[in-house]
């Protein structure tokens, strides 16, 4: 159920414990070969091949298209809000929905720059209403909710790059007439560990001269396919948890 086809008085009929989705993502640069919009197409393709899943049992909100992508921001195409700007933007958007009494939030996730000021919101949307017990707020990267790599043979990443291997597989299924030239004449930009276990402050040009991470010369229309239907099942998984949840234990 799309909030978008609503009216106002068919929200206020819903049930407050309906799990409510707001998809975020981003338009930002994806290399020399995918559109800046990419984020947002795969992130809307996965959340329309979701949605029957659910139906009446959750409500996706519009898809944010506004992310937080300062990192990319050298790269010509990239509209970013800056991190604490979008953290406000994020937190009013989900206090819209807890002032109408919804009880269940799932925050949607398509673009990597939005964890940390995400997680960032529901930490201190929990911390604001210490009194609701009730409230389930959630974070999550759709990439997150399923394991394509154990499914199916022939994946060369396991986690999710930058108009890599999955983002690119899954551009040429769902649009491949914005595929902008040959992904196979294209080369690997490994991920590099980035000080692991520690954690490296950095931007884009830091990592790659081209705008990729990982492996695009090995994308094909199939894997997006498969992608596609790996990532719209985690989502209804997670959802049915949501729906599931007894409305006080910790999982």
């Amino acid at each position: 159920m799309f909030l978008a086809d609503l009216t106002w008085p068919a929200v206020q009929a819903l049930d407050r414990k309906l799990p409510v989705v707001i998809p975020i993502a981003a338009v930002e640069q994806h290399g020399h070969h995918l559109p800046v919009y990419t984020d947002s197409l795969l992130l809307g393709e996965v959340v329309r091949r979701a949605e029957p899943g659910v139906r009446d049992r959750a409500l996706f909100a519009p898809l944010q298209w506004l992310g937080n992508s300062h990192h990319h921001i050298d790269y010509p195409g990239t509209m970013s809000a800056s991190p604490r700007l979008y953290l406000d933007l994020l937190h009013d958007l989900a206090a819209n929905l807890l002032r109408i009494g919804f009880e269940r939030l799932l925050f949607l996730n398509g673009h990597g720059g939005n964890i940390i000021p995400c997680k960032q919101v529901i930490f201190e949307l929990r911390q604001n209403h210490r009194a609701r017990a009730d409230l389930l707020l959630l974070f999550a990267s759709y990439w997150d909710l399923a394991k394509p790599f154990e499914e199916r043979e022939g994946f060369v990443q396991n986690t999710m790059g930058h108009a890599c291997e999955w983002e690119t597989s899954m551009i040429q299924r769902l649009a491949p007439h914005l595929v902008a030239e040959d992904v196979s004449k294209l080369q690997t930009v490994p991920f590099g560990d980035g000080f692991a276990p520690g954690y490296r402050g950095w931007i884009t040009k830091d990592r790659t001269p081209t705008g990729h991470i990982g492996s695009p010369e090995q994308a094909t229309p199939e894997k997006g396919e498969f992608l596609f239907n790996s990532f719209s099942a985690g989502v209804v998984k997670f959802l049915a948890r949501m729906e599931n949840w007894d409305g006080g234990s910790w999982s």
